[in-house]
């Protein structure tokens, strides 16, 4: 099965870009760092929704601990949200934006490494080919129509189907403004 059939390969291959984004930031510098930083605040912001509103309720329901373990990823979802908005606000120049982005990186690491340790085996060995396949699918609708910045305290499926359509109507405008006003200045 392909990673685009599959949502645990989607998801995996999200980890992957996610990881590969740190890097650019880390290592890139002026407009390269800042373009890096946006896609990588956008691939967090819509994967974390996704998850939050297809994957989450699924392990919720279907492992014995589902509860414990969909509550322990949701706190470490909050925690990374809580630092890449206050990353979001941040001068890349500034000092202390490099000091953020190495604790944002091990909150969103860990966090990943917990999900496909606790969460993706599970979903592999509950679902059947046809259901992951209808779950990417879920996942990439779920992601069209998810927020692009961060919002700590969403860090559920009925929060982000009630406070998501507005927020990512407002985020991907501010995204649009933000980058009309980038090309200008530049």
């Amino acid at each position: 099965m392909s990673a685009e059939t599959d949502v645990v390969d989607l998801l995996l291959r999200q980890h992957e870009q996610i990881h590969e984004l740190f890097f650019q930031v880390q290592d890139r510098t002026g407009d390269e760092r800042r373009d890096a930083f946006r896609r990588l605040v956008r691939l967090l912001a819509v994967h974390e929704t996704a998850e939050e509103e297809i994957v989450h309720p699924l392990v919720r329901r279907v492992a014995p601990d589902g509860e414990r373990v969909v509550a322990e990823r949701l706190a470490e979802e909050r925690r990374a949200k809580e630092i890449l908005a206050a990353l979001d606000g941040m001068d890349i120049g500034d000092p202390a934006f490099l000091d953020g982005i190495q604790e944002l990186r091990r909150a969103v690491l860990d966090h990943a490494r917990e999900e496909e340790r606790q969460e993706f085996p599970l979903v592999r060995r509950e679902f059947g080919t046809a259901e992951r396949r209808a779950l990417a699918a879920a996942v990439r609708t779920a992601e069209a129509t998810a927020p692009t910045h961060p919002h700590p305290g969403t860090e559920s499926a009925t929060r982000n189907l009630l406070a998501g359509p507005a927020v990512a109507v407002f985020d991907r405008t501010r995204d649009l403004v933000s980058g009309a006003l980038a090309r200008v200045t530049r």
